[in-house]
């Protein structure tokens, strides 16, 4: 068995939905999370917060953020367990 990384996008709701819309997603994330639990798939894993967002460029110049213009981050990741690329992909669906 090989272990694969799952990556997320985040997008900042922040303002944009509902503090029980924000549950009901953070519901289905977990439920989500848990399905791969009880198969024995789970590894390990972490959302990513926006706001301590950094990055650094080729020059090694550190930049703080949060950076509100940047449309799409990296907002977590989990990895599985999985006999092979094909199975880790069926997870994300």
């Amino acid at each position: 068995m090989n272990e694969y990384i799952l990556l997320f996008r985040h997008e900042n709701a922040t303002g944009k939905v509902s503090p029980e819309q924000m549950q009901q997603w953070m519901k289905q994330q977990m439920d989500w999370v848990n399905t791969i639990i009880a198969q024995n798939k789970f590894v390990g894993g972490t959302g990513l917060l926006f706001d301590d967002a950094k990055v650094v460029n080729h020059k090694k110049i550190v930049t703080n953020g949060p950076f509100g213009d940047i449309k799409e981050t990296l907002g977590g990741y989990i990895v599985v367990n999985a006999e092979s690329a094909e199975e880790a992909a069926e997870f994300a669906k």
